[in-house]
């Protein structure tokens, strides 16, 4: 792969040209610019990003992160008109915290490729002066041919205020202004007496072109892809704010409903305070014996259920028999399910509405944001279903915040003599919310062992309790 330093330039090939965002820590939004060659936008429509994804009937294009790759951008400069003189990519923070600025950002950088061109990477300096907006880099004309520049110029305004001086017009709160007083013009009468008509109309002004909106929009109903994550903005300071997640299914058969078809939602977790930010990504299989590593979510003292959060030493936590009955017991007391439904009101904050031995419905809900690190959704099929697999029972997973994103995580996989499956990871240390992982991993076969959430968000499989349900 080609690296470009900052200023450095490169001739572009001919076609589409897809520009990748990368970066570690607080997340960062990719967006473009279509620019004038006065270094203005034409109008509010040349911003291409979240709220606005397409420009010039597709020529630019933003592409959310799914399965397929991070956010991207992707630009075909042979399409766009003539008074478009370059494309400028923006990396920019969270522009609804005032608070996330590139300084809690890690390896970002810029990947541009096409398709049989080798790619380019730009990764650009460092940002610890409390940019909350970069340049990235541009795609520009040459005559006929286009080039592309890393520029890596931070902007401690932001999103709003690189948007703003290239011309573009952002959506801010209006203060509400005061009506003027209508003054009414007088004729006197036959005694000299001032006699009030009838103002004449004024002719309205054309209401003002709505301004562009940085506020992200709620995700609608999405389904994920085997292996793919979403993150659902939330305001972790919201106590109003309740998360539902529910295991549905449909039996799959007749005979399978007649039977009862007995599937049982399971919610592992791990609270704020006993959360670390390990080394392996959320939502990993691991094999036994991980021993979890890294920093802690909340520093220490903070406020927090259970412990501050620790960083696993193994050398300073006694024997290994002392360790593995420790292990075990959070490993039975950190689930709610049937027997042990949880609490809206107190610690875990999280609470089973019910038990389903039907085709239907159970559901958890989940409040204190704040508090929560991560929650694992697993399904236990009953010993009585026999051996057919979760898909053919129709289960799937759905995520809402009752805020207008609503997540599908579905099942792929036909696996028989199964009676467990991790089907999904709410992650809620993601910076902007809580980011949703297609997991869909299976316990061994015959196996009745419960999987293990660790505190680093890591899934173990075939590693717990086991533990027989009768009816």
């Amino acid at each position: 792969m080609k690296e470009l330093g900052k200023g450095a330039n490169t001739a572009m090939a001919e076609g589409r040209v897809t520009f990748a965002l990368r970066a570690e820590g607080e997340p960062v939004d990719l967006s473009a610019l279509l620019v004038a060659a006065d270094g203005k936008v034409r109008s509010d429509d040349d911003m291409v990003f979240y709220n606005q994804p397409s420009a010039e009937s597709g020529a630019v294009r933003h592409l959310a992160a799914d399965a397929d790759g991070p956010e991207r951008i992707e630009a075909d400069p042979e399409s766009l008109p003539a008074d478009v003189d370059r494309v400028v990519l923006v990396g920019s923070c969270d522009p609804d915290d005032a608070t996330s600025t590139f300084h809690k950002v890690r390896q970002v950088a810029i990947e541009v490729g096409q398709v049989g061109a080798e790619p380019v990477e730009f990764r650009p300096p460092e940002l610890v002066d409390g940019e909350r907006a970069v340049l990235l880099a541009e795609l520009y004309r040459r005559g006929t041919i286009w080039k592309l520049r890393a520029i890596g110029q931070g902007y401690a305004d932001g999103l709003a205020g690189l948007a703003t001086d290239f011309g573009v017009r952002v959506e801010e709160p209006a203060e509400p202004e005061e009506p003027d007083e209508p003054v009414e013009p007088e004729e006197r009468s036959a005694d000299g007496r001032p006699e009030p008509v009838p103002a004449a109309p004024v002719p309205a002004d054309p209401p003002p072109a709505p301004r562009t909106s940085l506020v992200k929009p709620p995700l609608g109903t999405i389904s994920l892809d085997k292996g793919g994550q979403v993150s659902m903005g939330l305001d972790k300071g919201d106590r109003g704010l309740v998360v539902a997640a529910s295991l549905e299914w449909d039996g799959g058969s007749e005979r399978r409903r007649r039977m009862g078809a007995d599937l049982d939602l399971y919610a592992l977790f791990v609270p704020a305070a006993k959360a670390l930010r390990g080394t392996d990504a959320p939502g990993t299989l691991v094999k036994s014996g991980h021993v979890p590593q890294g920093d802690p979510l909340l520093p220490p003292g903070s406020s927090g259920a259970g412990d501050t959060g620790r960083a696993a030493d193994p050398a300073a936590k006694g024997s290994a028999k002392k360790e593995k009955q420790k292990k075990g017991k959070e490993q039975q007391a950190d689930v709610v399910y049937y027997r042990r439904r949880g609490s809206l009101n107190n610690r875990p904050f999280i609470k089973l509405d019910g038990d389903s031995q039907v085709p239907g419905r159970e559901s958890i809900r989940i409040v204190r944001p704040a508090e929560q690190g991560y929650v694992l959704l697993c399904a236990y099929s009953a010993l009585s279903n026999g051996f057919g697999s979760f898909r053919s029972f129709g289960a799937k997973v759905v995520v809402s915040d009752g805020r207008g994103s609503t997540v599908t995580v579905p099942l792929f996989e036909n696996t028989r003599t199964r009676y467990w499956v991790a089907i999904a990871l709410v992650d809620f240390t993601a910076p902007d919310g809580a980011a949703i992982h297609h997991v869909e991993a299976y316990s061994a076969r015959m196996t009745e062992r419960r999987p293990v959430l660790h505190t680093d968000g890591t899934i173990e499989m075939n590693g717990g309790p086991v533990e027989f349900k009768r009816r």
